[in-house]
């Protein structure tokens, strides 16, 4: 199941491989960012067919910098 606050790579498109926190999940759609090229104010419109979900929460959905932050620190291996 798909929630708001997951994290997600895309799998498909020229942002393949780019992983994301999911801002709102609407029907088949899901409104991705990453605080730095999608803000949440811009968020990208994806088809949930081309993610891959995992299954851990972003501790900060509150501002770009915090969301940033958290999706660098998960790439590290920290969060």
């Amino acid at each position: 199941m798909t929630e708001a606050g997951m994290l997600a790579r895309s799998t498909a498109g020229h942002d393949k491989g780019v992983l994301y926190a999911i801002r709102s999940v609407c029907g088949e759609y899901v409104y991705l960012v990453n605080g730095a090229e999608r803000t949440i104010v811009r968020p990208k419109k994806k088809n949930q067919k081309h993610i891959q979900v995992i299954h851990v929460f972003c501790g900060n959905m509150a501002d770009d910098t915090g969301i940033r932050r958290f999706l660098k620190q998960f790439e590290a291996g920290q969060a």
